[in-house]
């Protein structure tokens, strides 16, 4: 016995086995684009007569033929084979015509075999037109008992029509559907233009054509797929709009509906979409209809963009045109792909005019005989009534009239009826026919451009048969790569910044309004942290952030982790490149006119103007704005667009106005010039105001007061400033003051962590000198620290 070493047989075995998966399961033959169950089942069903103008077969009789007689195995991998050639959701252009349930887009599955019932498709049996007339291989069946083809003599490009997928071993197909029309044009145009290149086929054919329709980028990823053979196809479902609704009429090809609708669901629950208030099916037999309701219109953009980003709504779909041609894998592009078909046709037309031809030449033979004999009617008689049998008759008119063997028995065969003037007009228009297809014949035959001119000619036909519109439509761009903005919703934001440089971002809706003189909400910080500031902004900013050292970064609102009003904030390094010991002291939106100044005024009075340009377009580490002192830092930086008035507020109850154009521009790392006295005080606040502004002052046992901006006097520069709030043990010192119209909304923490909004329209326009009234309803051992315009 011979004996192999184990590597080796196994390394035998496993190359046989990767071989027959390849050949005879996964991958399609390029000459009729269809897999060997796929032929067996359409091949058993065209034996069993089951044409597109014949009754309905039960699949279970289909699906016993074809097992029984060329695919031995599971009767339900037959009938899954079968099923999806009736699909017209899987198909392009299907191949069977079903009856009853065939599955679903939802994932259904097809009723049991017993129940449906098939018929072929009049494109399946184009696809096996002249399969009798020795135009292509037969072979036998798995027991030898019958023979089946090779492949069709298909007149369909099937593979480019209708695509096809498949995993071999170590190799994988993935062809996508086209539109007919375009295909069969790009044939047409590739007969007369042997020469032509990818990009004149492209010309006519715009890309795939999915069953279910859909949006399809016409990027360079996809005429790669048609240029080199692999590449990948961006997909979308198409949408519309309604009010506070949106439609989505088609799906990308392949994605199961109700699997994406449950996604979708899943998605709002664990809020990775916002904006959705209900999702409900409404497709039915004419096509998909997917209905979502939104809660805001405005935001209708922003959940499209999430649907396309996070669901199946945009699809990426990888194409590897991987056929077999002539038994072996290979990947072909547009050119390859169109050539191929045509050769293999010009080749079929070839044997099927030779094997017409051939029956044409036997017909002519016959014909010939009767012609003759018809011409020597009174001497064939003679010779019949003379003869004593058959076969002398038949030798006789062999012998003396000089005919074949055949031809001597067609006359013997021969009705009497047939010698009527009627019969032999007849014999002679036949004869004359038959001699002008065989000169037909052989001219197909013998030339090239003949056979090319019957190619076209049937692909014109079969246009008209088959072709229709495109279903899938074609963007003619890049798919645009959305950002983190086209994803994120434009809400309003309070950020709050405390004295540690602990920063948290929290959703307005948390703040409900109040009446003046509330106790307030909960807003968490930690023990030994306190509220410096808060300020009001939407999540798609950009803002600000100066430090303790005088520099300044910049960063996008959402960006900053967005929490809940009970929970802590985080530092500014998270999201920062911030130095060590460094800590954010203040946050300003980004200005919208870049030409405009930024006002900085410090604790300790300094106050300079430097133009926006000088931090446009800083790096991610930041730039340094001001030049501070140890003890000092930013406590305000305002955007001057104009001439203004700048207001400073001092802890000493007094405040500074004057006009911008007081102070000079200067650059970056200059420290500023004294924008008021302060006698031993501090700078709390400062803002630009015009004259219809009021400034609403806030102390720490929650009074507050609006004073008209024109009860102050302007002053230069420099000056002590006016008083502007009796101070009191009832109202306590000074927090803040800040620039409110009729309208706005306050936003107020106090150190407990309480915060109140209330409506500016409450608070009373009071004299400078005046106390004001209470804001909010403090505990004895409270305070207010901080507040903001939203």
């Amino acid at each position: 016995m011979l004996v192999k070493p184990i590597e080796e047989e196994i390394k035998t075995s496993y190359l046989d086995y990767a071989m027959s998966v390849i050949v005879s399961r996964a991958i399609p033959d390029f000459r009729d684009g269809l897999k060997p169950v796929q032929r067996r089942i359409l091949y058993s069903m065209y034996e069993l007569n089951v044409t597109h103008d014949k009754p309905f077969k039960k699949s279970a009789r289909i699906v016993g033929e074809t097992m029984g007689k060329y695919h031995p195995h599971g009767d339900m991998a037959i009938y899954d084979a079968l099923a999806r050639m009736a699909q017209d959701f899987s198909l392009r252009y299907t191949l069977i015509d079903g009856q009853g349930n065939f599955g679903s887009i939802d994932g259904d599955s097809p009723a049991a075999m017993r129940y449906t019932e098939a018929r072929l498709q009049r494109i399946a049996e184009d696809m096996m037109q002249d399969i009798d007339k020795d135009t292509v291989e037969f072979m036998p069946n798995f027991d030898g008992s019958l023979r089946e083809p090779l492949y069709f003599p298909s007149k369909i490009p099937q593979l480019l029509i209708n695509g096809t997928s498949g995993i071999a071993v170590g190799m994988a197909t993935n062809m996508v559907p086209h539109n007919f029309n375009e295909v069969a044009d790009a044939i047409i145009y590739s007969v007369d233009n042997p020469q032509c290149s990818v990009n004149e086929l492209l010309g006519f054919i715009k890309g795939p054509d999915f069953p279910g329709g859909g949006i399809v980028y016409k990027s360079s990823d996809m005429l790669d797929i048609y240029r080199t053979g692999h590449g990948k196809v961006l997909c979308q479902g198409e949408i519309s709009e309604e009010k506070k609704k949106i439609i989505i009429t088609s799906l990308p090809y392949g994605v199961n509906k109700a699997v994406y609708i449950q996604n979708v669901a899943d998605l709002v629950k664990n809020d990775v979409i916002s904006n959705i208030l209900d999702i409900k099916d409404e497709s039915d037999r004419h096509g998909i209809r997917i209905v979502i309701k939104v809660k805001d219109d405005d935001e209708k953009k922003l959940t499209i963009n999430q649907l396309l980003e996070h669901t199946q709504l945009e699809t990426s779909i990888g194409v590897n045109n991987l056929v077999l041609l002539d038994n072996q894998p290979v990947t072909m592009n547009l050119k390859e792909m169109i050539d191929t078909f045509i050769n293999f046709r010009l080749e079929i037309i070839k044997k099927r005019s030779i094997f017409d031809l051939n029956r044409l030449r036997e017909r002519e033979h016959i014909l010939t005989g009767l012609s003759i004999a018809l011409q020597n009617i009174d001497k064939v008689i003679g010779i019949i009534r003379g003869s004593e049998n058959v076969d002398t008759a038949r030798n006789r008119l062999m012998s003396e009239i000089n005919l074949s063997e055949k031809q001597a028995v067609a006359i013997l065969e021969m009705r009497l009826q047939r010698l009527t003037g009627l019969e032999i007009k007849k014999i002679e228009d036949e004869l004359k026919s038959i001699r002008e297809n065989i000169i037909k014949l052989n001219e197909i035959i013998n030339n090239e451009n003949k056979r090319r001119e019957v190619l076209k000619n049937e692909m014109i036909e079969l246009k008209r048969l088959y072709g229709d519109k495109r279903r899938t439509k074609i963007l003619d761009r890049e798919l645009v790569e959305r950002n983190d903005e086209d994803l994120i919703p434009n809400e309003e934001s309070i950020l709050i910044l405390s004295n540690n440089g602990l920063i948290k971002r929290v959703s307005s809706e948390e703040y409900n309004t109040q009446k003046r003189g509330g106790r307030g909400i909960v807003t968490v910080t930690r023990r030994e942290d306190s509220v410096r500031s808060i300020l009001s902004c939407m999540s798609h900013d950009l803002l600000y952030f100066f430090t303790n050292t005088g520099r300044v970064l910049s960063a996008k609102a959402y960006t900053i982790e967005k929490k809940s009003r009970t929970a802590v904030g985080v530092s500014g390094s998270t999201f920062l490149k911030l130095l060590d010991g460094e800590i954010v002291r203040q946050i300003m939106r980004s200005p919208e006119d870049k030409k405009s100044f930024l006002i900085i005024v410090t604790k300790n009075g300094f106050i300079k103007k430097t133009p926006v340009r000088e931090i446009l377009n800083m790096r991610e580490s930041g730039v340094k704005i001001i030049n501070l002192d140890r003890d000092d830092e930013v406590v305000s930086v305002s955007d001057l667009v104009k001439p203004s008035k700048i207001f400073i507020v001092a802890s000493n109850s007094k405040a500074a106005i004057f006009l911008s154009d007081e102070v000079s521009s200067t650059g970056r790392t200059s420290r500023g010039v004294k924008s008021m006295k302060l006698n031993g005080a501090e700078v709390i606040n400062a803002f630009l105001v015009n004259d219809d502004d009021t400034v609403l002052t806030i102390t720490e046992n929650g009074m507050g007061k609006r004073t008209q901006v024109s009860e102050f006097t302007v002053h230069h520069r420099g000056s002590s400033g006016n008083l502007i709030f009796r101070e009191s043990d009832r109202t306590g010192s000074i927090v803040t003051a800040l620039p409110v119209r009729d309208g706005d909304e306050i936003l107020i923490i106090t150190k407990k962590s309480k915060t109140i909004r209330i409506s500016a329209d409450e608070i009373r326009i009071l004299s400078r000198v005046t106390s004001g009234v209470r804001l909010i309803n403090l505990d004895d051992d409270d305070s207010v620290i901080a507040a903001s315009v939203l």
